[in-house]
C-alpha cells in the first residue's frame, strides 16, 4: 500500500497542493539561502537523512534539525539546484514520512561549505507529528534471519523505517532521551550507525542490538524466571506443547496459544471468561492463512501493509481452524506478524497463533511486566517479557474490506496518532467520546487527532487509561484545549470528566448528531445532509434511548426527520445482553397477550413465567426505558427467529442473523410509517410477516434475507420522502449497525440507484470509536459566533 495510505485521497491531494505552493516562489539567479519549516511525520522516520542526501546530491550547503514543530532546514546554493532540491523533498520520501505543510522564507547566506544534521531544538509551540508504531521492515527481517549478521535472531531489531514510535515516546522532539529507550546506552557499533547519515539507522531512536539493547526473558505463572539460552525459542516450544503464553509486544501484552490446538484455546477462553467472542490469529505471511480463509487482493493489501492490522476474512468451508477460534462466525480476524519477536515465535513454534488482548473482562490490556504478572497469573502458564517499557498501550487495529472500501472497526496501533485532515481550521478542542468503544479526539488547526482505542469506560482501570491518554496526547501534540465536547448522557464517565475540566468552554453534542458529523468530517463535506444514524444506544434529546434515526444535519445542528417507533427496553441493559427481552417487547406491542399462544421458538424456550414477568414490567413501566434503536430491532428479530436469546459480546445476535442471510434473495416484508410527528417507522406489519414466515417454517436464511432487504428498501424510501420534503440529495451513514456488511452494501447500492450521493466511513470507525471526531468538529463550529 502507498505511503500515508491511511489518509484520504482528497487529503493527500491537498497536501501535494500545499507543498507545490510552498515550492513555487521565484528564485533570483544568485547564491541564495532559504529557510524551510516542514510539518508532518518527519521525525524518527529517516527524513533528515533523506534531506541530507538530497542536499549533497544537488551540491547544497546548510543544516537541518528536528524542532518541536517538525524540522527546520537552512539551505544555500544556486537557484537552479535549490529548485531541484525542493522538488525532490516530497517526491521521494522515506516509507513512513509524510509532509503536511511547508513554509518557506528567504534567509541570510552564511557561507556554509557542506550540509549537516545538527542537534534538535525545541520551542514553545510543538506542532510536530509522531509516527504510529509500524511493522518490522523487510530489511530488518532479512538481517535478523541472517546467521552472519550481528543482529541475527534479535527480537528488537528496528531502523528508521520500522518499529515502535507512539507507544515509547514521552515528549517531543522525538529524540532518544524522550523515549523509553533512554535507559539503554548504545554500544560503539550502534552509535556509529546512529551517527552516520548514510546509514539506515541514522537517528533511529529505538536502535539497539543484542549487546546494548532490550532483552527478552521468560517467567512461569508465579513470576519465577525460567533460565534458558533463548527465551523466545523456549516460549515457542511451550506454545507447541499447548501452553498459554502472555507475550509483551509493541502496544501491550497478548495471550497466545496454538490456534490449531482446540483444547488449549478452550482453556484460554475459560480462564479469560471469553466464551464466544472471536479470537484473532497471527501468521507469518498470506500463504499461511490461505488453507483456512479466502483472501482477496484488497484484503491482502491490508494484511501486508506496514500497519499490519487485524483483517476480517471469510472462512473457507469446511474450515480447518477449530470452531473455538470464532464459534458460530463465518469470519475470522487475521493479522500478519508485525514485530521481530512474532516472526521468531512463528518460525520456532506453531504456524498459526491465537493472539488476543491480554486482559480480563473489559479492563485495558496489560503493558507493564509487574502488572501483567499480577493480573494475568490466573490465565497465562508462562510470560515472555522484555525490559523496554511501553509508555502508552495500543490495541491492534481491526479492519475489513466491504462495499468497495476499507472499513475501520477499531482504529489503534499503526494508525494513531496520524490525523484526519479537516475542511477548515478549528480552535483547540478536546472531545471525550462516548462510554463504549471510547476514543478521544484533539484538534489543532485543520488536523483532528483521534486517539487509539481506549475501550469501554465501565471501570476505574479504563477510566485511568482514558485520562492518561488525554494527558499524553496533549503533551506530545502540544495542544491546550479551549473547548471540551462531550455526550449528552449525564452518567458517562467521559461526560463527567468533561464537565469537571476548568477554564474551558463546555459543549454537549447529541450522540447521533456526532455520528453524522464524524462521517461528514472524514469525507470533508459540509451540510446539510440526510443522516442515517443506526446503532444500539445513544442518549436522545428527549431523554429516551435513540438509535434508529433519520436526521437532517449539518456540522452545527440537526433535527429529527424520522425514527423507529419507540419500544420498551425491558430491564434496560439486561435487554442488550438478553435479546429475547426485545423479542417480547415487539411481540407484545403487536399481539398483546395473545403473543403467549404464538408457536414460536422463543415462546416455548423462554417459558410462560418469564414472558408474563416481562409483559408485566412493560405494562407497569418498571425499568423499561423507551428506545428507537435499530440495533435492538435486529436483536428482536434474531430472538423471534430462535437464533440467539442471550449474547456473550456486543452485537452477537445481529451478527449471527446477518450471517444466515441468503444473498440471492430479493424478497421484502411489508412495512409502514406514520407522519404525525416526523416519520415514525411502525413495527406491526414487519413483525407479523416475520412471525408468519417462522410459523410456516421458512428457512432462517430466507427470513434473515427478507428482513435485511426490508430495512434497506424501507430506509431508502424514507430517504426519497425526505428528499422530496427538503430537496437534500446527500446521505451520510454512521453508527455501529453499519458494520453489518449486508445492510451497508445494500443501502449504498439502493440509495445510489435512487440518485443519492452516499457517504460512509473509511478513515474512522462507524461505531462509537469514531464518535469523538464528530463531537470535536461540531463543538468547534458551535463555539464560533
Amino acid at each position: 500500500m502507498q505511503r500515508c495510505q491511511n489518509l484520504h485521497r482528497e487529503q493527500k491531494a491537498e497536501i501535494r497542493g500545499r507543498c507545490h505552493n510552498a515550492m513555487s516562489s521565484s528564485i533570483p539567479d544568485a547564491v541564495i539561502a532559504r529557510k524551510l519549516n516542514i510539518n508532518g511525520i518527519v521525525q524518527g522516520v529517516g527524513f533528515r537523512p533523506h534531506v541530507y542526501q538530497q542536499a549533497r546530491r544537488f551540491q547544497l550547503a546548510g543544516h537541518i534539525s528536528n524542532t518541536s514543530s517538525g524540522v527546520c532546514i537552512h539551505i544555500e546554493g544556486s537557484a537552479e539546484n535549490l529548485s531541484r532540491f525542493r522538488q525532490s523533498l516530497s517526491a521521494t520520501l522515506p516509507p513512513l514520512a509524510c509532509i503536511l505543510d511547508i513554509t518557506e522564507s528567504s534567509d541570510t547566506v552564511q557561507g556554509f561549505r557542506d550540509f549537516s544534521i545538527i542537534q534538535s531544538r525545541s520551542d514553545r509551540h510543538p506542532f510536530t507529528l509522531i509516527s504510529p508504531d509500524v511493522s518490522v521492515c523487510k530489511d530488518c527481517l532479512k538481517e535478523m534471519q541472517n546467521p552472519a549478521d550481528r543482529r541475527y535472531g534479535y527480537p528488537f531489531i528496528n531502523c528508521t523505517n520500522c518499529g515502535p514510535r507512539y507507544t515509547i515516546i514521552e515528549n517531543i522532539p522525538y529524540d532518544r532521551p524522550f523515549t523509553s529507550m533512554k535507559c539503554f546506552t548504545m554500544c560503539r557499533e550502534c552509535q556509529a550507525e546512529y551517527d552516520d547519515p548514510s546509514n539506515r539507522r541514522f537517528h533511529a531512536q529505538p536502535n539497539a542490538c543484542p549487546v546494548c539493547g532490550p532483552q527478552a526473558s521468560l517467567c512461569d505463572a508465579s513470576g519465577r524466571t525460567v533460565f534458558c539460552d533463548n527465551p523466545v525459542e523456549q516460549a515457542a516450544q511451550l506454545l507447541q506443547q499447548g501452553c498459554i503464553v502472555a507475550i509483551k509486544g509493541l502496544g501491550g501484552f497478548h495471550l497466545a496459544v496454538d490456534a490449531l490446538n482446540a483444547q488449549a484455546m478452550m482453556r484460554l477462553r475459560t480462564r479469560k471468561h471469553r466464551e464466544e467472542k472471536p479470537l484473532a490469529v497471527m501468521v507469518a505471511g498470506v500463504a499461511e492463512i490461505e488453507p483456512y480463509a479466502f483472501v482477496t487482493s484488497e484484503e491482502e493489501a491490508l494484511l501486508t501493509s506496514f500497519h499490519k492490522p487485524v483483517v476480517l476474512l471469510k472462512k473457507k468451508t469446511p474450515c480447518l481452524l477449530p470452531e473455538a477460534v470464532s464459534p458460530g462466525n463465518a469470519w475470522v480476524g487475521v493479522m500478519i506478524a508485525y514485530t521481530p519477536l512474532h516472526y521468531l515465535l512463528l518460525a520456532d513454534g506453531p504456524a498459526v497463533l491465537v493472539m488476543t488482548s491480554a486482559n480480563l473482562s473489559e479492563e485495558p490490556i496489560a503493558i507493564d511486566n509487574a502488572d501483567a504478572l499480577k493480573r494475568l497469573s490466573g490465565i497465562a502458564d508462562y510470560f515472555l517479557l522484555h525490559n523496554r517499557d511501553i509508555l502508552l498501550r495500543s490495541d491492534d487495529s481491526v479492519l475489513r474490506h466491504a462495499a468497495g472500501a476499507v472499513r475501520m472497526i477499531r482504529r489503534s496501533r499503526g494508525f494513531t496518532p496520524v490525523p484526519v485532515l479537516l475542511r477548515r481550521k478549528t480552535p483547540p478542542v478536546l472531545a471525550c467520546g462516548a462510554e463504549l468503544k471510547n476514543t478521544v479526539c484533539l484538534t489543532r488547526g485543520d488536523q483532528a487527532f483521534l486517539s487509539q482505542h481506549i475501550g469501554d469506560l465501565e471501570n476505574m482501570a479504563s477510566y485511568d487509561f482514558f485520562r492518561m491518554t488525554i494527558e499524553h496526547l496533549k503533551r506530545i501534540l502540544g495542544i491546550t484545549p479551549e473547548i471540551v465536547a462531550f455526550d449528552l448522557h449525564p452518567d458517562y464517565f467521559s461526560t463527567r470528566y468533561a464537565q469537571e475540566q476548568p477554564d474551558v468552554l463546555h459543549i454537549p453534542v447529541q450522540h447521533h448528531h456526532a455520528h453524522i458529523v464524524s462521517c461528514m468530517a472524514e469525507n470533508r463535506i459540509d451540510g446539510p445532509v440526510i443522516g442515517l444514524a443506526f446503532d444500539g444506544a445513544g442518549y436522545g434529546e428527549d431523554g429516551a434511548i435513540w438509535g434508529g434515526e433519520l436526521l437532517i444535519a449539518d456540522e452545527r445542528c440537526c433535527r429529527r426527520a424520522g425514527h423507529l417507533a419507540y419500544m420498551p427496553l425491558p430491564g434496560g441493559a439486561a435487554a442488550v445482553r438478553e435479546p429475547w427481552r426485545m423479542a417480547v417487547a415487539y411481540l407484545d406491542a403487536v399481539y398483546g397477550e395473545s403473543m403467549l399462544d404464538l408457536p414460536l421458538p422463543v415462546i416455548g424456550d423462554m417459558g410462560t413465567d418469564k414472558l408474563r414477568f416481562i409483559r408485566s414490567m412493560i405494562a407497569n413501566n418498571v425499568n423499561c426505558p423507551k428506545t428507537s434503536s435499530m440495533g435492538r430491532l435486529f436483536d428482536a428479530i434474531a430472538a423471534i427467529a430462535g437464533i440467539r436469546y442471550k449474547t456473550s459480546y456486543e452485537g452477537q445476535a445481529a451478527m449471527e442473523l446477518e450471517m444466515m442471510a441468503d444473498s440471492a434473495s430479493t424478497d421484502i416484508y411489508p412495512f409502514e410509517w406514520t407522519s404525525d410527528d416526523g416519520y415514525r417507522i411502525q413495527p406491526h406489519p414487519l413483525i407479523r410477516a416475520v412471525v408468519a414466515d417462522i410459523q410456516r417454517q421458512r428457512p432462517l436464511s430466507a427470513v434473515s434475507a427478507r428482513f435485511h432487504n426490508t430495512v434497506i428498501r424501507m430506509t431508502a424510501e424514507l430517504c426519497l420522502k425526505i428528499r422530496s420534503d427538503s430537496g437534500l440529495n446527500r446521505v451520510a451513514l454512521s453508527g455501529g449497525v453499519f458494520q453489518n456488511v449486508t445492510l451497508l452494501t445494500g443501502l449504498i447500492q439502493t440509495l445510489s440507484e435512487d440518485g443519492f450521493h452516499v457517504f460512509s466511513h473509511s478513515l474512522v470507525p462507524a461505531n462509537d470509536g469514531g464518535l469523538a471526531l464528530g463531537q470535536a468538529v461540531c463543538a468547534a463550529l458551535r463555539a464560533v459566533k
